[in-house]
């Protein structure tokens, strides 16, 4: 293979690889931020089953968020100048609120019950202002980085609706691992943040093609219009089937049958995780192959060859690791939450 060639399919590997890391860190931190979130609505005396739900998972989700930055800043340093150049700020503001979710994590098992809900009210801080940052992040990526304050409103209602889109995951992961009241009462916070999430998925769509002529002529000229008819039609499917099992469980829930809860409890995650692969590869599409919309593409903000052939067998061996590694604390930790402990 020609260092030409080389030249050419490395970024496209590399590229794969990140967004793969940020999806993964997206769907699997995305519903333990929207536990932290969900964390004040909750009853006091279920509040340790909620943390109990996330506890063996949630530092380890975080590690994606790592190797996709990781990437971001080896393979493509030109690209990573730019971007956390212009996002230092809600890049600093995500940071201030996962270390406050780690140190709250970690206190709340360790003072007396006295001082438990100062813990539970930082750990929530933690999980809303880092949710609420990295939606403020995208709003502000998909507009380019645009001045002006209706790139600003803009990017505070895609913080707001990614906070929406965290809870539903939250919810729905609660729905899972919980049973009893806090089982019961994830049902009506699901349903009310299906709405946010349909409302930040709604704004990301309508935006995105208004703001590149390129984007748009992806999305609405022929055959392209219809060849991608199936992604936001899809999508509308699963918040439609979302919304159908939540009225279910809500109707179980009302009737305390704990059989029909179980039985369907794993819908409405499943639906959230699908509105989000949908949702992050149609802005994938989108931006391809531009880093930085109509301004940097993979090939222009790339290393060089050689590096990422070095960087490649690194990833080779990482990659792997964590994903093993996370496939095996999902399955030793499956079931039930209990308290402190976790159903096997």
């Amino acid at each position: 293979m020609s260092g030409l060639d080389a030249g050419n399919w490395l970024p496209l590997v590399f590229m794969g690889l990140m967004a793969l890391a940020m999806l993964i860190y997206v769907v699997l931190d995305g519903y333990d931020l929207g536990v932290g979130v969900l964390l004040p609505f909750a009853r006091p005396e279920d509040r340790d089953l909620a943390i109990a739900a996330i506890g063996p998972f949630w530092d380890a989700n975080e590690t994606w968020l790592v190797l996709g930055v990781g990437l971001l800043l080896v393979a493509f340093p030109l690209a990573h100048g730019v971007i956390l150049g212009a996002l230092y700020l809600p890049v600093a503001l995500m940071l201030i609120g996962l270390i406050l979710r780690g140190v709250a994590f970690d206190f709340r098992y360790k003072v007396g019950a006295e001082h438990k809900p100062l813990w539970d009210r930082v750990f929530h801080i933690g999980s809303l202002l880092a949710s609420f940052a990295q939606g403020w992040m995208l709003g502000h990526y998909i507009t380019g980085f645009a001045p002006g304050w209706g790139a600003h409103a803009f990017a505070l209602l895609i913080g707001v609706c990614l906070c929406a889109g965290y809870a539903l995951l939250g919810a729905g992961w609660l729905l899972i691992k919980a049973d009893g009241p806090l089982q019961a009462a994830a049902v009506g916070w699901a349903r009310k943040a299906l709405i946010g999430t349909a409302i930040g998925v709604a704004a990301v769509s309508l935006a995105t093609p208004l703001v590149s002529p390129t984007i748009f002529a992806k999305w609405f000229q022929l055959p392209g219009l219809i060849a991608l008819l199936p992604i936001p039609l899809a999508t509308a499917a699963l918040f439609v089937m979302a919304w159908v099992f939540l009225r279910r469980l809500g109707q179980d829930a009302r009737n305390d049958n704990q059989r029909g809860l179980d039985r369907w409890a794993w819908a409405p995650f499943a639906c959230a995780v699908g509105i989000f692969v949908l949702a992050f590869f149609g802005l994938a599409y989108s931006l391809y192959p531009y880093l930085v919309i109509d301004r940097i593409d993979i090939w222009q903000a790339a290393s060089s060859p050689e590096s990422l052939a070095i960087i490649l067998v690194g990833a080779g061996i990482t990659l792997p690791v964590i994903l093993g590694y996370t496939i095996y604390a999902y399955r030793v930790f499956w079931g039930k939450a209990h308290g402190h402990a976790y159903g096997l």
